[in-house]
Order: C-alpha cells, then sequence, then structure tokens
C-alpha cells in the first residue's frame, strides 16, 4: 500500500472489468509497467536524471510506434472479434493500436500530435472577498454605494495558486491532489485554458511543447480541454445521441479507410460506450435531477465519454470520479491511462477518495495546500518525502489518502519529537529547500530548452491540426468542422431534441389556441358600424401583444441549455452561433404553425376583414412580428449573464412597449422627452400597419349622430355628423383611412414602409444576438465564497477574531459521538427494527416489464450503519426509493416491517431521506432551511420554541455553526461541496426521524476526510 515503484502493478487480468478487457499482448503489458514505473535512477544527479528522462522519453516513442505497426484495420471484419465494440472480447488496447495505426496512415505517416506541458511561477488570483452579503431589493441602494466605493478604491486582492511549477510530459498522468478548497480545480483550468473569472500573473511562464497560452486558448483551444466536475447534458436527449454528437462534431477531414463520417462517429461512440462500460443505456435518455434518465453514475461516465471522444492532446478531469464506485473509477484512469500509452496524449487528473490501485496508474503526483504547492514529482516519491519530513502513514492508510491527509491537522500524524511542518507556508518552504524541487526545477529547464516557443514542434502541431480540419474552416481556428456543418450538426440536434420531448410544444400550441379561443369570443363578429370601430382597434392591440410577448419564455430555454453550450465552445464543437442560428431554424415551423392557427381563429372569429390581400398581409405581419420579438428576448438572454439579470429588464420593456405601441397613449399625448421611446419600439410599427391593413379602404355605417334625440328628428343630413373621429357632415358612413388619420395619424404609405423598418429590426437583434452569443460568456463562478444576509455578516465581523492564526484547532468544537450533552442530548434513540424480504420492484418501458429489484433481502437494528453497495446502475437508489416509500410508478411487491409490523402510513413521516443531489432552495440561509424542515415535520406535540430550538442542536451537531445564517446559494456559489451534505443530512435531522435514516451517496464529491465526517455525523447517537 505504500505506492513504491516496485509494487506498482496493474491489477490482476481476471479481476479486469468488461470496461477496459485485459490485453493478452505481452508487450503491452509490459510497455504499461516500463510507463508507469520509471527506473529508479532518476534519483541520481541532474545529469543522469535529464539522460534518464530523454532515454523514458524516447523509448515511449519508440513503444507507441510499436503498438502502430502491423495491418490493423480500424473496424472489425468479423463480429465478434476484439475490435467489435458489441463484442463480449472486445479489447479497448487492441483497438487503440488500431486507432493509431489508422490515423497515422491517414496522416502521411505523422503520429497523433502530442502536447505536455511545463509551467514555472504559476501564480492564479482574483477579486474579491471571503466572504459577501445577499442582495435584496431592499439593499440595492447600498449596492449602489459599494459600486461608487469599488470605483474609488481597488479591488481587494485573492491569491489562489502561489508560484507553481512542474512539467508533465506527453503520455503522462498527473494525479492532483488536495481537499476541497485547495486550488485543484483553479490548477486544472489554468492548464487548459479556462482562465475567465480569474486572472494568470504576468510572469508565469507556461509552456504547452512550444505553444504560448494564448495559441493554446485561441488557435488550439479544443486541443486542451477541462472538463468540469458538474455533468452538463441535454437531459431530453438519449446517451448514444449525445456521444454521437460529440464524435460527429471531432470527426476529421480525412475518414480512416475511406468510411462515411456517420459511420466513423458512429463506430467512435459505440466504442468508447464500451470502455466506460455504458452501451447498455444507449437508447437511454441522460436525464438531470429532474428528468427520469441514467443512473448518477451512468452520467457521470457519459459526461467522461463525451471528453475523451475529442481526443485532445491535453486533458484535464476535474473529480471526474465523483459518483462512480471504486471498480469504475479504478477503470476510468486504466482508460485514461490506455490513451496516454498509445495515442500520447497527457491527462491531468484531480481525484478524491483515490485507491491505492488508481493511484498507482499515474506517473506524478503535485499535492496542494491552500493554493501552495507542496510537493510535485512521480508517485513513488512522495510517500517518503513526507516521511523523510517526519509525517507517518498508518497501516493500511492509501498513499492517497496519506498525501491528502497532510493538508488536515486533525488527520496528519507526526512523528514523536519531530518538529514537522504546520502551516501552508510552512510546507511550501520545506518543498522550496527539497532536493526534489532542485530536480524538478532542472527538469522544467530541460523542458523549456527543448521545446522553445514557435519552434518546430508548433509548426508541426499546426499542420497535423489542418490536416483534420474542413477545407474552408480558417487555418488558426479551432473548430475542426466548417461553419456550415456546424449548423447542420446542431440543427440535427435541436431536430432530436423536439422529437424527444415535444411536450413543450405541444403546451405553448394549446394554449396558444386557448387565449385565441378566449380574445375570439370576447370581440365576435364585429360588425362593420362604426360602434365597432373602437372595438376593432383594442382587437388589433391585443393581437399585437399576444404575438409580441408570447417570444417571452424564450429567455428561460436559452438559459437552459447555455451550460451546455459553453461547455461545447470549450472542446471547440462548434460556435455558440450556430447553436443559435439552428435554435433560430428549428423554432420556425412551430412559430409558422403557431401563428397560423391563433391568428387565423382570432381573424375569423372577430369577422376581420374578409379579403384574400388584406388577410395574407395580415399573416405575413404578425408572423414577422413575432420574429422580431424573438430576436429581441433572444437578445436579452445572451447579452445578460444571469437568468434574473435578463427577465429583470424584459419586463421592464414589455411595460414600455406596451405603453409607446401608439394605442394606449396616442401619439400626440405623449410626452415630448419619452417619445423616442415610440420611434425604436418595433411592435408599434407593426400595430400601425395592422391598423392601416383592417381600415384603410373601408366604410364603417353610422347610426348613432351628433345632434340625435328628441327634437332633433327634423335635422337635415347634411347638418349632422357621425359620432365618431373622421368623419364627416352628411355622410352616413366613417371612411376608415379618415379615422386613422384624425385619431392616430397613421397614413396608408407607411404600411409597407413599417415592414421594412420591422424587418431591419429583426435583422440587426438577431446579428446582435449571434455576436453576443459568439462573445459574451455566461457567468462565471464566484467561487464557494460564504453570502450572509446583511446584519449577519455584520454580527460575524463583529464576532471575528483579530488574529485568525491565534485560533487553533484544538479551541473549536470537536464534533465526536462522546456524549456531550450539548451537543446529542435532544436527539432521540431509535428503537425499532426494519428489515425487507422478498423485495421486487417491477416498471414498464415500451410496454415491456422490467424487474430493476429481483427479491431483495435485508435488516436494520438501532445504533448501526448498514453500507448498500454495489456497481453503478446496480438498483441502490431504487432500493432506497422502494423502502423508503419514494416511488410513484411501477409495481413493488414483498414484505418490508417494522418491529415485525407491516409498514403504515406515517412510515415516511417517521424517516429522513438524503437525497444524492443536494436540493435546496438557494436563496435560503442554512437555518432557514432547517427550521422550516423542523416546523413543517415534526410531530405535533412539539411546540414551536422546542422545534427552533432543535435546530440549534443539529447546528451544533453537524458542526455548522460558522455559517449557520450563510445563503445557501447555487453549486459553485455559497456553500462548498462538504457544506451541502452536511446541510442535506441536517434538513433530514431537524425532522426527527423516529425510525430510520436513508443516504444515498451521502460521500459522493468529497476527500477522505469530508467522507468520514459525513459517516460519523449520520450516526450521531445510534
Amino acid at each position: 500500500m505504500s505506492g513504491q515503484g516496485p509494487e506498482k502493478t496493474t491489477a490482476d487480468p481476471g479481476n479486469e472489468l468488461a470496461v477496459l478487457p485485459p490485453s493478452s499482448s505481452a508487450t503491452s503489458r509490459s510497455t504499461m509497467v516500463a510507463t508507469e514505473q520509471p527506473p529508479t535512477e532518476l534519483n541520481d544527479d541532474d545529469p543522469d536524471t535529464r539522460m534518464n528522462a530523454d532515454i523514458l522519453q524516447l523509448a515511449r516513442r519508440y513503444t507507441a510506434t510499436s503498438h502502430a505497426t502491423g495491418p490493423c484495420s480500424l473496424f472489425p471484419a468479423e463480429a465478434d472479434g476484439p475490435l467489435d465494440p458489441s463484442s463480449a472480447n472486445f479489447n479497448a488496447r487492441k483497438w487503440a493500436k488500431a486507432f493509431y495505426n489508422a490515423r497515422t496512415d491517414v496522416s502521411n505517416g505523422e503520429a497523433p500530435r502530442t502536447a505536455g506541458i511545463a509551467f514555472r511561477n504559476m501564480s492564479v488570483y482574483g477579486f474579491g472577498t471571503d466572504t459577501d452579503f445577499q442582495k435584496t431589493v431592499g439593499n440595492v441602494a447600498l449596492e449602489a454605494v459599494n459600486l461608487f466605493k469599488r470605483f474609488r478604491q481597488q479591488d481587494h486582492r485573492v491569491d489562489i495558486l502561489h508560484g507553481l511549477e512542474g512539467v508533465v510530459r506527453s503520455g503522462e498522468m498527473l494525479a492532483v491532489l488536495g481537499p476541497p478548497g485547495s486550488g485543484c480545480s483553479t490548477l486544472l483550468r489554468t492548464i487548459a485554458g479556462d482562465t475567465h473569472g480569474f486572472h494568470v500573473s504576468g510572469d508565469s511562464i507556461i509552456n504547452y511543447q512550444g505553444i504560448r497560452p494564448a495559441e493554446m486558448q485561441n488557435e488550439f483551444r479544443g486541443e486542451a480541454i477541462y472538463t468540469a466536475e458538474v455533468d452538463s447534458h441535454y437531459p431530453q436527449l438519449t446517451v448514444g445521441d449525445t456521444l454521437y454528437f460529440a464524435a460527429r462534431a471531432r470527426c476529421p477531414k480525412i475518414i480512416p479507410e475511406g468510411l462515411s463520417r456517420h459511420e466513423y462517429a458512429e463506430h467512435l461512440r459505440d466504442v468508447t460506450m464500451a470502455m466506460f462500460g455504458i452501451s447498455h443505456t444507449i437508447n437511454t435518455r441522460v436525464g438531470n435531477d429532474f428528468i427520469r434518465g441514467v443512473s448518477g453514475g451512468e452520467r457521470k461516465r457519459v459526461t467522461i465519454a463525451e471528453a475523451a471522444l475529442s481526443y485532445s492532446p491535453l486533458q484535464c478531469w476535474d473529480n471526474s470520479t465523483r459518483g462512480l464506485d471504486s471498480a469504475n473509477a479504478l477503470e476510468f484512469c486504466r482508460t485514461i491511462r490506455t490513451q496516454t500509452d498509445i495515442l500520447g496524449s497527457t491527462a491531468c487528473i484531480a481525484i478524491y477518495q483515490a485507491s491505492q490501485d488508481a493511484y498507482n496508474v499515474f506517473d506524478k503526483v503535485i499535492v496542494l495546500y491552500e493554493g501552495q504547492q507542496i510537493f510535485f514529482g512521480k508517485i513513488d516519491e512522495a510517500r517518503p518525502y513526507f516521511e523523510s519530513l517526519g509525517f507517518i502513514c498508518p497501516d493500511r492508510q492509501t498513499t492517497a489518502d496519506f498525501l491528502t491527509s497532510m493538508t488536515s491537522a486533525q488527520e496528519r500524524i507526526v512523528r514523536p519529537g519531530v518538529q514537522a511542518p504546520r502551516s501552508p507556508e510552512e510546507f511550501a518552504q520545506a518543498w522550496s529547500q527539497s532536493e526534489h524541487r532542485a530536480r524538478l526545477k532542472a527538469e522544467v529547464d530541460d523542458y523549456l530548452q527543448q521545446y522553445p516557443f514557435s519552434g518546430e514542434h508548433y509548426h508541426r502541431f499546426m499542420e497535423s491540426r489542418r490536416l483534420d480540419q474542413s477545407d474552408s474552416q480558417r487555418a488558426k481556428s479551432p473548430f475542426t468542422l466548417s461553419y456550415l456543418q456546424q449548423i447542420n450538426l446542431t440543427l440535427w440536434r435541436d431536430w432530436v431534441l423536439l422529437k424527444n420531448d415535444p411536450s413543450m410544444l405541444i403546451t405553448m400550441v394549446v394554449t396558444n389556441l386557448f387565449e385565441a379561443l378566449v380574445v375570439g369570443s370576447i370581440f365576435y363578429n364585429l360588425k362593420t358600424e362604426a360602434s365597432s370601430i373602437s372595438k376593432l382597434g383594442t382587437l388589433c392591440f391585443f393581437i399585437v401583444l399576444v404575438n409580441a410577448f408570447g417570444s417571452i419564455l424564450e429567455i428561460m430555454t436559452l438559459y437552459a441549455k447555455r451550460p451546455i453550450v459553453d461547455k461545447h465552445s470549450r472542446y471547440a464543437l462548434y460556435h455558440p452561433s450556430a447553436e443559435a442560428i439552428a435554435a433560430i431554424v428549428i423554432d420556425l415551423p412551430y412559430k409558422v404553425i403557431n401563428c397560423i392557427m391563433m391568428n387565423v381563429i382570432i381573424y375569423f372569429m372577430t369577422n376581420m376583414r374578409r379579403e384574400a390581400g388584406p388577410f395574407f398581409f395580415f399573416l405575413l405581419l404578425v408572423f414577422f412580428m413575432t420574429l422580431t420579438m424573438s430576436m429581441m428576448f433572444r437578445l436579452m438572454g445572451s447579452v445578460t449573464k444571469t437568468i434574473a439579470q435578463a427577465l429583470a429588464p424584459s419586463s421592464v420593456i414589455l411595460l414600455v412597449i406596451a405603453l409607446y405601441t401608439g394605442f394606449a397613449i396616442k401619439v400626440q399625448y405623449m410626452q415630448k422627452w419619452l417619445g423616442w421611446l415610440l420611434w425604436i419600439n418595433p411592435v408599434h410599427y407593426g400595430f400601425e400597419s395592422i391598423m392601416l391593413n383592417e381600415f384603410v379602404g373601408r366604410h364603417f355605417s353610422c347610426k348613432i349622430y351628433v345632434p340625435s334625440g328628441p327634437g332633433y328628428d327634423s335635422v337635415e343630413p347634411s347638418h349632422r355628423v357621425c359620432m365618431v373621429p373622421g368623419s364627416l357632415a352628411g355622410e352616413d358612413s366613417v371612411d376608415g383611412s379618415r379615422y386613422l388619420q384624425t385619431s392616430y395619424g397613421y397614413v396608408d404609405s407607411h404600411r409597407w414602409r413599417n415592414f421594412g423598418i420591422m424587418i431591419v429590426f429583426m435583422i440587426f437583434f438577431m446579428i446582435l444576438h449571434l455576436l453576443t452569443m459568439e462573445y459574451v460568456a455566461g457567468e462565471q463562478s464566484k467561487g464557494e465564497v460564504l453570502v450572509f444576509k446583511r446584519h449577519a455578516m455584520k454580527d460575524r465581523q463583529r464576532t471575528r477574531p483579530a488574529d485568525l492564526e491565534s485560533v487553533s484547532p484544538s479551541s473549536r468544537k470537536q464534533r465526536n459521538g462522546d456524549g456531550n450533552s450539548d451537543g446529542v442530548t435532544g436527539v432521540e434513540k431509535q428503537t425499532s427494527v426494519f428489515h425487507w424480504k422478498d423485495v421486487c420492484y417491477d416498471v414498464e418501458i415500451k410496454n415491456e416489464a422490467r424487474r430493476i429489484l429481483d427479491h431483495v433481502d435485508g435488516w436494520v437494528k438501532p445504533g448501526t450503519l448498514t453500507a448498500l453497495m454495489g456497481i453503478s446502475g446496480a438498483g441502490k437508489t431504487t432500493l432506497l426509493d422502494v423502502l423508503a416509500s419514494r416511488v410513484t410508478t411501477g409495481v413493488i411487491s414483498g414484505d418490508m416491517l417494522v418491529n415485525g409490523r407491516a409498514r403504515d402510513q406515517s412510515f415516511q413521516r417517521k424517516t429522513g431521506y438524503c437525497q444524492q443531489q443536494d436540493l435546496h432552495l438557494h436563496t435560503s440561509t442554512v437555518r432557514e432551511a432547517l427550521s422550516f424542515s423542523a416546523v413543517l415535520r415534526q410531530p405535533s406535540h412539539y411546540s414551536r420554541q422546542e422545534r427552533l430550538d432543535y435546530v440549534d442542536v443539529v447546528i451544533s451537531l453537524l458542526g455548522m455553526e460558522d455559517y449557520a445564517d450563510a445563503i445557501i446559494g447555487i453549486p459553485g456559489e455559497g456553500l462548498n461541496v462538504e457544506q451541502r451534505k452536511r446541510l442535506t443530512i441536517g434538513v433530514e435531522l431537524a425532522a426527527r426521524p423516529q425510525l430510520l435514516l436513508f443516504l444515498d451517496e451521502p460521500t459522493s464529491g468529497l476527500d477522505t476526510v469530508g467522507s468520514q465526517n459525513v459517516t460519523i455525523w449520520s450516526i450521531p447517537n445510534g
């Protein structure tokens, strides 16, 4: 378990899973061992170290060449062969060799491009504070004052990474270790060039084998990718379609063996799914927290497979094993190992809870402690280094856990009588004075000399990249497909999305039909009389508003897909503007159908002008007015960074549009200093044209004249007039053109002019929308900064100690199960025994019955913690849902008994269930979330004050005092992963569950220390 070089081997072939079948090639096995186990001579003096490093690099190159030698077809010539991804005999390593060979053949004998990295003095910083206060309507004025202060004062700089250095050559794997908040994600994002939201210091040196960071970000963006911890996918797409899209977007110009792009992409998809063990989910929806789909572990593997399909030379994986069981986490590392060995790619992986076998797969490791680098080197040198500082590795502790424990004062063990480092600065100082750091410095120097900027490797890299790009693509573009190909591909995806989930479309059509019937019934069968003129004008105004405002929900749709589009843009799959064009095109049929169905119903129910010319002009006008407003609302969504920023001004715009259309306030009554709003309002032009279309050329008969009534019966017709604006004395009808001229100032010559102006508005909004989609990035996470209500933040600042370093860990409240009366006396002991027998769960999928749980037995007694184990997708979550009575579909059978009696309707109320996802109202504070659960869910015999007092017990029990009044926030902002998990458990504990507490993967996303704490918190008092 020490992680020393001689012990570094791969798992026994008999233990390998189907995700990565064992290779029968002795050459491949020896190659992996040679790659993973560097010679011990590298520990000699600097000249020998450099010489051996060159020898090792040369050996890697010849090893990769040997992998590619010999005729080997990429596509299986026979079924059930080692290259057939649908076969049980599929061999990932042999397929990778064949892929290498095929790519080399079509690249004029050039091996796939590689991109290692060396960095020196890498310092990263941002601007902000360690805490913030919640923005509300009440304190928005104070925020304006703070903005003014910030203009006059310099922003507070927050250092994230401090002078990091290291080198990862092509074909190597780097393990990034550190607790949450130590800077692992920032390091990976910096390596991948995804630096939006923070800054890299100007004296930092980053070298991608002769490529500058700016060149890697702009010209080769998809060649260095960062895979975030959060899974972002279209939940309505199937796994197969999701991965096919990723493979198709990176298809090279020349396909090996002359196959079509479709066949090539399908084969890569099938192979990648076989590698990661998700072939069985090809026709299953990806799903998310609210749409049922694949399991959490399978969804994580979909994320991994999507990134792997890019075949990027430099890959950064941020906690990509989150939600995976230990076996699949190990196979993920081994699959990446296969890519690095054979294709020469470079992988940097931040990994939590790494097993010893997974750790042994890596070549190098970096350990971060609050942004300080405390080690960088070969994996078999890390443990001896820290042991030389005076630390002890307990028996049976993995090397990765031992290295991570260095960042926790409670976890690290110091040898008696040794003065070991304690603070991050002391660890960093010890590292800077070590001989390991001196060797690393020399290795970085050699790397920088070997790969000068804009040297030979840079030009070879660009030529190799150009061979993959479409002929119509720019040479320095990071994208593989041409712009038109990107539009076609995203158009296909949007069409599949529409087919898979037409519910939104159907709902909108039905809603608009109902709205049309309501409006049509209100203005039913208007007569061609002067008394109907005002009603007809009101009807035209209603029609304009209904068509104009029907597109505001497109803001919600745009923000729902924005994280996915941003991710794919970072992967260089397509331009965001290409996706925007596809979304516009795919919505056109719906808009045409909706426009025709809704407006035709209103048109004929209300007896509007029954002439062919005016009718078709009316449809043309309302359709393009809908498109114009759609482009405007899409622009509002793309120019802003959050949905709140988009909806707030949109609401004001709706009010302005309604008031300054020319109907509610006529032009002659508008204030001059606000009259300009009329001319920049595209709906105004549509309303004027609709009114002209409806009134010009029509005469409305008059039945009420002025004067009229007793005594005026004998008045001559030439001496009376119809009481409608625009009427003339002596006429028995009102001319529509004259009415519009008199009342609104509208003239018929404006009809087509207004239509043209509206088209100009539409094009203008569309161009701005495409530009903002391309160049305005979505809001980046501010980091896990605690946000408080303003009064709570002031209290926190008053109670904060003047010297934070003076607060020792021993002075903080320890959360142990020693029977502390202040912490756990309020927690009731459980005495009931729960057991289940022959539990089965059947669901119907596509008219086919499928058994998810098959005769499952088990029991739980008080005071124990029962672990539910199984591979990803085995049914662990389903079993918990069934036992906790949380399923609403399917057929459940079997016995589930409490103390030998069948469960009653109160069982669900007497149990707590912590879901795998941490779902909380992001605007609430921690205390508010706990109080809400306590007040609503605790038994009625507790008073309100007793319930609120129990909330304080739970806060103390879970150690949440420091952020009890903090705003929860969205993932990535506010509470961090561990704090959210504590809150999830606390919400269930606050309900005083009388029987059981179910926890679904409570340690997912946490490091080993956090996982141990969560396990202890989950059973506070048996």
